[in-house]
């Protein structure tokens, strides 16, 4: 990684759908050694993909929390099971195995209060292993660099 990469890098975080001539112009390269750079930061996995930023609010999502959960136990299996039970809902759109007082924060994004209290007690307070759940509403996010 030299100063061109990661001026490749930092634009293209911006905007992944520079066009190369662009981008090219932006780093201070011709446009194919822009595009043989990123080219070679993907096959070097630097690079894992592009991803579509969606506006959450037209989408219906006017409710965001992380919640922090405690299991019962700290065994394989109940971690494993506590993934699995979680992985599919859609709501779930962050799950992270944490150090600390709880074994795992999520992210949930539901339409309104009244949908997160349905995942709060259909979703997680079903899950057998699920000892402990901890709500912490978003309020704002002055600063949110996946947006």
């Amino acid at each position: 990684m030299d100063k061109f990469d990661e001026r490749i890098l930092q634009e293209l975080k911006r905007n992944g759908k520079i066009a190369n001539v662009e981008l090219a112009e932006k780093v201070g390269l011709s446009a194919s050694a822009t595009l043989r750079r990123v080219q070679d930061l993907e096959r070097k996995g630097i690079i894992k993909g592009y991803r579509v930023l969606l506006d959450s609010a037209q989408l219906g999502v006017g409710f965001v929390a992380y919640v922090s959960i405690g299991l019962s136990s700290h065994s394989k299996k109940a971690q494993h099971a506590f993934e699995a039970h979680v992985r599919f809902v859609s709501e779930v759109v962050e799950c992270h195995n944490i150090t600390g007082a709880n074994e795992y924060l999520l992210r949930i994004e539901t339409q309104d209060l009244a949908s997160y209290k349905r995942i709060h007690a259909d979703v997680l307070g079903e899950c057998e292993y699920v000892k402990s759940i901890t709500t912490m509403v978003v309020m704002d996010s002055p600063k949110d660099e996946r947006q």
